[in-house]
């Protein structure tokens, strides 16, 4: 019966959850007791990226997310608390589907809305709105029909919100470039939304470098994939989006994981 009673004993003082009721990491926050510095951050990623930016607690419990730069663009990787690992990729929040990790990217890499040139692009909306969105499309890009309906939604639910659309044609759909240069010769919504329809588009009446400037300016904000959206305040979000999303996204914008952004022990 002692060695039963000794046994207990051990094993209830040995168990972690009693060794952290009480002045330990258990009785405040996990920060109290785990702590990532941009040095150590620096340290840990020395020769998979250029410099690290900054570090704070990820929306995921049990890691810091550090933002760093690596040949001029800005991607945030993610260091467990036991500083062991590195995660690189997308984070998405399940409740509703949110990518946090390009929300963050987005954050990082702000572009100067007022240098994209406008007077190419197809107007969806009232042309006055305050919230002006930049879209770049591809013609024959599935996701960007997709996408078309959604803004549509947008600007039948909110009339502040407008949509000027930049043709991105991409080399993987091969009549996409010719298309594009038909709508910008003619300056038409129609024939965007006749290509999304599967109609056939005439070939291009005017010979234009527009398309090929807008494909130059869109690589030159880092932008490689269609739908991509460039939001008022500058932030650069690629892939289809629901019309719900968009006016959320058109909201008072939130961090990502703002709650969880604390001093990371700098």
């Amino acid at each position: 019966m002692k060695t039963l009673l000794t046994l207990v004993l051990l094993v209830t003082f040995a168990s972690p959850g009693f060794a952290f009721m009480k002045n330990g990491c258990g009785s405040g926050k996990c920060e109290d007791c785990h702590s990532l510095s941009k040095k150590e951050a620096t340290s840990l990623l020395k020769g998979g990226v250029d410099q690290v930016l900054d570090v704070n607690r990820a929306a995921i419990p049990g890691l810091w997310e550090v933002e760093v730069e690596r040949k001029g663009r800005k991607f945030a990787v993610y260091v467990d608390f036991s500083k062991s690992y590195v995660i690189s990729g997308n984070v998405i929040r399940l409740k509703d589907h949110l990518n946090i990790t390009h929300e963050r990217q987005a954050e990082f890499n702000r572009v100067n809305v007022s240098q994209i040139p406008l007077d190419d692009a197809l107007v969806l909306g009232n042309p006055n709105a305050k919230k002006r969105v930049i879209v770049f499309t591809d013609p024959e890009c599935p996701y960007c029909k997709r996408l078309h309906q959604q803004l549509k939604e947008v600007v039948a639910k909110d009339p502040n919100v407008v949509f000027f659309l930049k043709m991105f044609p991409l080399k993987m759909h091969p009549n996409a470039y010719s298309v594009a240069k038909s709508i910008v010769c003619n300056h038409s919504l129609s024939l965007l939304e006749d290509s999304f329809a599967g109609k056939s588009v005439p070939p291009p009446l005017c010979e234009t470098k527009v398309v090929d400037e807008d494909i130059a300016l869109g690589k030159k904000l880092g932008i490689h994939s269609t739908p991509t959206l460039v939001f008022p305040d500058g932030r650069v979000l690629p892939g289809y989006k629901t019309a719900a999303q968009l006016l959320d996204l058109l909201g008072e914008p939130a961090v990502a994981g703002s709650a969880e952004k604390k001093s990371a022990g700098r």
